[in-house]
C-alpha cells in the first residue's frame, strides 16, 4: 500500500516558498557581506548595499513593465494598500472626499475604507456581477465630480476572478480619477505593463510570487508626481514617502525572485492551468458541487468551490494532509462567512462550505489527484453523518 503523503499544500494564494534564487541572495546578504549595511551611508559598504537595491529595484520593475524609480519598497501589500489609499485620499481631501471600491477587496482594501469613513470620507461600495467581475456601467454611474480614488483588484484572493484594470483604469483616466490596484495575487503570475496600463498605483507582496515575507511595493503611476501623503515619519528615504532604513537583503531577495518569476510566467500560467483542469476533472460529477467565481475570467491558479449539505470547517479536517483554505488566509480564524462569498449571492450555508484551492510553481499531479480524491471521500463522508444535506 502506498503510503499517504505527510503534506499536500495547495494554499498558495495565501503564501509561497522562496525561490531557491531569493533564498540563495537573502543567505548572501544577511550575514557577514556587505548586504546588513544601510543602503544609505555614503561609505563604500552603503554603496554596495544601495547597489544591491538598485538591482532589485530593475528586476522588480521589469516584472511590472514599469521604471524603477516609481517604486516604494514596502513590508508587504498591506503596507502598499494602506499607503495607498489612504496616502490618496488624504492628499486630494481638499478636492473631494468621495471613494469607490467593492466588498469583495481583501481585507487590506476594505477596512482600510472603513477606517476613512470614520474620518468623514463617503466610500460607494459597488456590488459585483454574479461571476464576481466589475459592471463597468456601474462604475461610471458611481463616479461623481468630487471622486478622487478608484480601487479595484486585480486578481481576487479568495475566487480567482480577473477583474479588467485596463477598463477600470481608463475610465478613471477620462474622469480624473486616480485608480489603485491590489496585484498580490496577479503580480509574476499574470503580465503586467504598467507603462501602458492606465494605473496609478499598484501593490505587490514578494511573498506571494516566491520571495520572501516582509517585503512588497507600491508602484506609483508615470506622470502623476507624488499622489500619496506618507503614513509614517522619520527620515528622508524613498522621497519621505515610506521613511526607514531599507531591509537590503529583503529586497534583493524580492528581485531575485521577480526576475524568476518574470521568466517563467508563461510556464508558470500554463502549468496552473493544467492543475486546475485537473482537480476539476477529478470532481467532476460530484452532487451538489459549485464553483464559486468565473472560470473564463478568472486565474487558474485559483479555484473557490462550494459542495452543498457540508460544514467548511469539518471539511477542512476531513481534507487533511491537504492544505487548503477555507476563505482568505487573513480571515482563516474568523467564524464569519466570506464577505467575497455573499457578495456573490451564496446563502451563509454556501459560504461556510467553500474550500479555496490554489496551486503554484511546485504542485505536481499526483498531488492534485491526491487532493480530488481526499475531497470527494471527505464530502460524501460528511453527508453520510448529516442524511439529506446533500443537493
Amino acid at each position: 500500500m502506498t503510503a499517504e503523503p505527510d503534506i499536500v499544500y495547495l494554499d498558495y494564494a495565501a503564501t509561497t516558498p522562496a525561490d531557491p534564487a531569493a533564498v540563495a541572495m537573502l543567505a548572501e546578504l544577511a550575514g557577514s557581506g556587505t548586504g546588513f549595511a544601510n543602503a544609505s551611508s555614503a561609505h563604500v559598504a552603503g554603496r554596495r548595499a544601495a547597489r544591491h537595491v538598485e538591482t532589485a529595484a530593475a528586476q522588480v520593475a521589469g516584472l511590472l513593465g514599469c521604471d524603477p524609480g516609481r517604486l516604494v519598497w514596502t513590508s508587504g501589500a498591506t503596507e502598499a494598500d494602506n499607503l495607498a489609499i489612504l496616502g490618496a485620499a488624504r492628499a486630494r481631501a481638499g478636492d473631494g472626499r468621495h471613494l469607490v471600491t467593492m466588498p469583495t477587496e481583501h481585507k487590506a482594501v476594505t477596512d482600510t475604507f472603513r477606517a476613512l469613513e470614520q474620518e468623514g470620507f463617503e466610500v460607494t461600495w459597488l456590488a459585483p456581477k454574479a461571476d464576481g467581475r466589475l459592471d463597468l456601467d456601474r462604475l461610471a454611474a458611481a463616479i461623481r465630480d468630487d471622486t478622487q480614488l478608484v480601487s479595484i483588484m486585480h486578481v481576487n484572493n479568495e475566487t480567482g476572478v480577473v477583474q479588467n484594470i485596463a477598463g477600470i483604469g481608463a475610465l478613471c483616466r477620462e474622469r480624473g480619477v486616480l485608480y489603485h490596484v491590489d496585484a498580490a495575487q496577479s503580480a509574476g503570475k499574470l503580465p503586467l505593463d504598467l507603462d501602458r496600463l492606465p494605473v496609478d498605483l499598484l501593490s505587490v507582496s514578494a511573498h506571494k510570487l516566491y520571495g520572501p515575507k516582509g517585503i512588497g511595493v507600491l508602484c506609483l503611476g508615470a506622470g502623476i508626481g507624488s499622489p500619496v501623503l506618507p503614513l509614517f515619519f522619520g527620515g528622508s528615504q524613498q522621497r519621505g514617502l515610506r521613511p526607514g532604513t531599507l531591509p537590503v537583503p529583503l529586497i534583493a531577495a524580492f528581485g531575485a525572485a521577480a526576475a524568476t518569476a518574470r521568466a517563467s510566467l508563461a510556464a508558470d500560467l500554463a502549468h496552473v492551468t493544467a492543475m486546475r483542469d485537473r482537480l476539476l476533472a477529478g470532481l467532476e460529477g460530484l452532487p451538489g458541487l459549485r464553483v464559486n467565481g468565473s472560470l473564463e475570467h478568472g486565474y487558474p491558479g485559483i479555484v473557490n468551490v462550494s459542495a452543498a449539505g457540508v460544514e467548511g470547517e469539518s471539511l477542512l479536517l476531513a481534507l487533511e494532509p491537504v492544505c487548503v483554505a477555507a476563505g482568505s488566509a487573513c480571515n482563516a480564524k474568523d467564524r464569519e462567512p466570506s464577505a467575497v462569498l455573499r457578495a456573490l449571492g451564496l446563502d451563509d450555508r454556501e459560504a461556510g462550505s467553500a474550500i479555496r484551492f490554489s496551486f503554484g510553481r511546485p504542485t505536481t499531479a499526483a498531488e492534485v489527484d491526491f487532493a480530488a480524491k481526499r475531497y470527494r471521500a471527505a464530502v460524501e463522508r460528511l453527508r453520510g453523518m448529516a442524511p439529506g444535506q446533500a443537493a
